[in-house]
């Protein structure tokens, strides 16, 4: 049983993410583009049946490239979506500091929302549920394995710390997690362990 964790393509870094609703740059198509092409290629070894992504723009613009490959439908969850940073979501980041000077996701408390949003501590209870139910779901057949998930750096992000037994607060350090990268979770006698981290070889080759 394996899972298999994508993030979504490039997007312009020069807004707010969150729950923007802006889509992709043209390097992250390119990118899509470029690990489609490479899911196809590996699903004799990565045997993928079945797709969910977040469904923000930004993953599903990435989704439809693998769907196209694969001729897999996919079906996209909010649950899989990134923080909720409220009414920063797709801000210029200048206005958003004029606006909401010195609030960022790494700012907050644990326990403090960013305006019209959900504080870290939804995030990550959202997050480790959302994934703990895929699993159950997979392990007693309701969901059918192999799957991808595409989704966000951050939600990523939390699954490594809960993967890893380790406390998580948004003042914890990323794992290496770039654009359009796999991260292949298998079930282990012992449970789910992270197998392989990171692959960008469809971006190096």
């Amino acid at each position: 049983m394996r899972i298999y964790l994508v993030r979504h393509g490039m997007d312009n870094e020069g807004y707010r993410g969150g729950w923007s609703q802006r889509g992709l740059v043209a390097e992250g198509i390119i990118q899509s583009i470029k690990l489609g092409r490479f899911i196809k290629d590996k699903n004799h070894e990565y045997g993928i049946k079945t797709i969910m992504s977040s469904d923000l723009p930004r993953a599903q613009e990435t989704t439809r490239e693998i769907e196209k490959e694969l001729n897999v439908s996919c079906v996209y969850h909010a649950e899989w979506r990134e923080m909720n940073n409220g009414l920063l979501a797709g801000m210029p980041n200048h206005e958003a500091q004029l606006k909401y000077p010195g609030v960022y996701f790494n700012t907050l408390d644990m326990n403090a929302s960013f305006p019209g949003g959900e504080t870290p501590r939804n995030f990550y209870e959202r997050i480790r549920n959302s994934f703990k139910e895929l699993c159950t779901k997979i392990e007693e057949g309701e969901v059918e394995t192999n799957i991808m998930v595409v989704t966000h750096g951050g939600v990523i992000n939390v699954i490594y710390y809960y993967l890893n037994d380790q406390e998580w607060t948004n003042k914890s350090s990323f794992y290496p997690i770039s654009h359009t990268s796999v991260h292949i979770v298998e079930k282990e006698i012992e449970g789910w362990k992270l197998a392989e981290r990171n692959i960008i070889e469809h971006l190096t080759n």
